[in-house]
């Protein structure tokens, strides 16, 4: 990247570059002196720079750097000379617009030039394959390879410059005419798709205004010069929409411009409004929204007739007949009949957006719909005059469709009204704002609703007609689109009618009676059957006697008392309520009465305040006249002093003076007396001229001579004042010394002064100097006692922060210390107590074994000496080896095992068996447990077989279920400290 002293050099450097061919350096150089930081004020040159930058960019089809270099130049001008800015656009879109065109230009030449030598030879073959393979045509291909590039380039011009004017106040015009040169060009070249995307771009522009509203140089929307530009781009870009026939885009700009007056809260001019309207008549046609096109000419007609005064009465004539047949031709009935309820909330919205594009304001509620109708509208019309003020053909149109009835004649008559009505339209004069007018448009609607009259009329008159005959009622169309139309009709309940094709007949009338009447007849036919049934099948059931029904009379008496009571509580009830709902009827008549009194009072005030108002404007009006006539008399007057006799006009007796003829005239007069003494001026300055020449002539040769004479004064003059100055300069000289010799002999005392002041600051200085020197020792003294003490105290915390920390970990090592004791101690005291558990298991298979040895002893025995188990828990003792048993269990016994609820019968013989206390000796060494459970101990009972009488149970294995037991659960005791140490 080069440096350039001054921002001339860059543009030499770059003319050199283009003069050798290379272009590309020559605009990158151009770039980086734009975008430098270095040249942010502005200068001339700065502009001369931008102007070869962006015919390089041009030539070279670079958006990209005209975009980088037009954003730096803004921000270089936008606040010292942003008109330099506006000239350096302006030469950019020239320049992109001209090569455009030439580009164009040189593709026809090119399309138009005959390349071939003989006319009558046959295409060559190399274009034959050409044209083959390519399957394009040579204006295609040209166009293509020319036309192409350089048209997207100028819409690349088109949209950064609009980019770059969007948020600047001061080139609002410029903005403007981009968009209207942009809007030209998708119009001129048919380029639909771009015309979308500039519409969406300058939406997009103003909705980022009206978002950021802090910006600096954003344009003020309230001032009027600004939003005349942007109301008239909106209406600009309406009208070119309407050409392309872009009709969704055009009612897209309709928003947008009713959008720009909400925001601005203020209604543009009145000619501009009558294009509004104008453009919403053929949205609304084209889109077969005919109710709002109607409401839309009907605002075109109030406008028209009150703004425009040069309006003559035939234009104004045919303008009424196309609002009265424009709402004739609304359907007369409604299609959203028996729609969904988001079908009718999609409508409700879409005529909430319309009443408002067309100057209504509607109520979000749907009753309100009916306000915006085909009724309302035709009262509307007659009750402003605009029937009135239409051509015969259409009123006589208006009375037979709306309130003439002749199902048989009307046809004939309509015919007629059409054929007439097709001729009227045309061309409007140069003072309407509507260019053309068209009556014939409407002819196929109204067709289709004189269709539908003629079918409402013909339904009220026959219950059947042939369909030859109908057809000859209804001559617009042939029956087959006559059926389509009454279905329709039928579908949203406008007639009744069904056709019989096998008949061929149309049947008019409700079809539902027919359903109505077979519903009655299958119930009488339900009745007299269960008559029959009856009288054949007679009830068995009997009356009841008295008797059975007396009892229950009383009960049947009070609940019929009861239901008279509650039956005339109900009808008292249904009084009250009617007679509230009559009450609220009448309060809501009253309410609308004094509405509606209100609203004619109101409405009679307005009209008081416009009749005032007008009388007032005129009377202004006159006034302003008068003074005008005044003005004009004396100024004729004044008029008149002023000119010559011989030149004075005769002013008409019969010709209406006015102040603004008299200042043309006035203006005139003097015109012409400026012009004659222009021509007096120019011949007295020929005159002149001349004579001015001929003294200079003459005075050619005395003027030498003069001169030469002075040459030689001067000359002498010259050498005297020489002379004179030498002698003043040698005299100032001669003074000079005299002057010094006279002070020289000052110069001792003055160096004995100086000394003497010089040693008396020496002094001061250096006393000032040891003072300050001590007044620093004494600070550093201060701080460094400060920092010592600071130190002993930061010493000092950080001692007692580390004590705390030693004391509180030797504390944490203390806590699991003596948690770690507890530990071990639980560990060894629940090993002890499983180590115990284990030799009381041991113990207990040791005494399983000698139980189960001594029993199988027993048992090996002969039957009658052997005493059974059961006979070992009786009361009496018998004698075994080495033991005594009770002499009642020494009885036979079958060698049987007898359950103990036997042995323990009270009919049995011999004494009880002991009792369960008496089963545990005294001298035990665990005390007598109070179920067969086992300790909590962990130490298993201890029990002896002569104290059970030899065959007695022995008490049941520790078991792991059980609770308490040692070797039973795994669960430890609670720890007992005491009891651990003591063990």
């Amino acid at each position: 990247m080069a440096n350039f002293a001054k921002p001339e050099n860059a543009l030499k450097r770059a003319e050199e570059l283009i003069n050798v061919g290379q272009k590309q350096d020559a605009l990158q150089a151009l770039h980086n002196l734009i975008t430098s930081k270095r040249y942010r004020a502005w200068q001339k040159p700065l502009e001369r720079i931008m102007f070869k930058y962006v015919e390089l960019c041009v030539d070279m089809r670079k958006g990209r750097f005209a975009k980088d270099g037009l954003i730096q130049y803004r921000i270089v001008c936008q606040q010292v000379n942003v008109s330099s800015l506006e000239e350096v656009i302006k030469h950019f879109m020239h320049l992109s617009t001209e090569k455009a065109e030439k580009a164009r230009s040189e593709a026809q030449a090119l399309e138009e030039a005959l390349d071939v030598d003989d006319l009558e030879a046959d295409k060559r073959p190399e274009d034959l394959m050409l044209s083959y393979v390519s399957g394009e045509k040579g204006k295609d291909r040209s166009d293509r390879e020319l036309v192409t590039p350089w048209f997207k380039f100028l819409w690349e011009t088109y949209r950064t410059v609009l980019e770059i004017l969007r948020n600047n106040s001061k080139l609002e015009a410029l903005y403007a005419m981009t968009a209207h040169r942009a809007f030209q060009f998708c119009k001129q070249y048919k380029r639909t798709t771009e015309f979308r995307r500039l519409c969406e771009i300058i939406r997009n522009h103003l909705a980022n205004l009206n978002k950021y509203k802090d910006q600096r140089d954003r344009p003020d929307l309230s001032a009027p010069e600004s939003l005349q530009l942007y109301l008239d781009t909106r209406f600009e870009q309406l009208k070119i929409a309407t050409e392309l026939g872009l009709w969704q885009e055009a009612f897209r700009s309709v928003e947008d411009i009713y959008g720009l007056m909400s925001i601005v809260k203020k209604t543009p001019k009145a000619s501009l409004m009558v294009v509004y309207y104008a453009k919403l008549t053929e949205i609304f046609w084209i889109s077969g929204s005919h109710l709002y096109n109607a409401y839309a000419w009907l605002k075109l007609f109030t406008l028209q007739k009150s703004f425009n005064k040069n309006l003559s009465q035939k234009d104004l004539q045919l303008i009424a007949s196309s609002v009265i047949l424009a709402a004739l031709s609304v359907l007369p009935y409604d299609q959203t009949h028996g729609a969904s309820h988001l079908e009718l909330e999609n409508e409700k919205e879409r005529n909430i957006r319309m009443a408002n594009l067309i100057g209504f304001n509607l109520e979000t509620k749907l009753e309100n719909r009916e306000v915006f109708s085909r009724s309302s509208l035709l009262t509307e019309l007659v009750s402003k005059g605009v029937l009135s003020c239409a051509t015969q053909e259409v009123k006589d149109l208006y009375h037979l469709l709306e309130h003439d009835f002749l199902p048989l004649d009307a046809a004939s008559k309509i015919q007629l009204l059409f054929l007439k009505i097709s001729k009227l339209g045309g061309k409007l004069g140069s003072a309407s704002s509507v260019p053309e007018v068209q009556l014939s448009k409407y002819v196929p609607a109204l067709e289709k609703l004189s269709t539908l009259r003629l079918l409402k009329q013909v339904s009220h008159v026959y219950q059947s007609m042939k369909i030859e005959s109908m057809s000859q009622i209804i001559p617009f169309f042939d029956f087959s689109m006559v059926e389509k139309i009454s279905v329709d009709a039928v579908k949203h309940k406008f007639i009744v009618m069904k056709v019989d094709h096998m008949k061929g007949v149309v049947v008019f009338g409700d079809m539902g009676l027919e359903s109505d009447k077979l519903r009655d007849h299958l119930t009488l036919l339900a009745e007299s059957l269960n008559k029959a049934r009856a009288m054949i099948y007679p009830s068995t059931d009997k009356a009841s006697k008295l008797s059975e029904v007396l009892p229950g009379l009383g009960e049947i008496v009070d609940k019929e008392h009861k239901r008279l009571l509650a039956r005339k509580s109900i009808i008292e009830k249904r009084k009250e309520e009617q007679e509230r709902q009559l009450l609220e009827m009448e309060r809501e008549e009253e309410s609308k009465r004094l509405m509606l009194q209100k609203k004619t009072e109101e409405a009679e005030k307005k009209r008081l305040v416009a009749v005032f108002e007008h009388q007032r404007a005129e009377r202004i009006r006159k006034e302003i006249e008068e003074r005008e006539l005044e003005e004009a008399q004396a100024l004729l007057q004044e008029t008149e002093k002023h000119l010559k006799k011989g030149k004075k006009k005769p002013i008409l007796d019969g010709e209406k003076l006015t102040k603004q003829t008299l200042l043309e005239r006035a203006m005139n007069e003097q015109l012409k007396e400026r012009q004659e003494q222009e021509k007096r001026l120019q011949k007295v300055a020929k005159t002149m001229d001349h004579l001015e020449r001929a003294k200079r002539e003459e005075a050619t040769p005395l003027i030498e001579a003069a001169f030469q004479r002075r040459l030689v004064e001067e000359k002498v003059l010259h050498e005297r004042e020489q002379q004179l100055e030498v002698e003043l300069s040698r005299q100032r000289h001669d003074g000079d010394l005299r002057e010094k010799n006279r002070l020289i002999r000052m110069l001792e005392n003055k160096m004995i002064f100086q000394e003497r002041v010089i040693s008396r600051r020496q002094a001061e200085f250096d006393q000032r100097k040891v003072e300050r020197e001590e007044r620093i020792k004494q600070i550093i003294q201060a701080q460094k006692q400060e920092r010592d003490l600071k130190r002993k105290k930061i010493f000092y915390v950080r001692s007692e922060e580390e004590r705390i920390r030693k004391q509180l970990e030797e504390e944490e090592t203390r806590k699991h210390e003596e948690a770690e004791r507890r530990r071990k101690e639980e560990a060894e005291y629940k090993a002890k107590m499983d180590e115990i558990a284990e030799k009381q298991r041991q113990r207990e298979r040791e005494l399983e074994e000698k139980e189960k040895q001594r029993r199988e002893a027993l048992l090996g025995r002969p039957t009658e000496g052997v005493a059974r188990p059961s006979e070992l828990l009786s009361g009496s003792r018998i004698t075994v080896p080495g033991n005594t048993v009770p002499a009642a269990a020494a009885a036979p016994a079958s060698g049987k095992y007898v359950p103990r609820f036997r042995r323990e019968r009270p009919d049995s013989s011999g004494p009880p068996p002991p009792s369960e206390p008496d089963r545990w000796a005294a001298g035990s060494r665990l005390p007598p447990p109070q179920s067969d459970r086992w300790t909590s101990g962990g130490r298993a009972p201890l029990q002896d077989p002569d104290r059970l009488g030899g065959g007695g149970s022995r008490a049941p294995p520790p078991s792991s279920d059980r609770p308490g037991v040692a070797g039973g659960s795994n669960k430890p005791e609670p720890w007992r400290p005491s009891r651990a140490r003591n063990a």
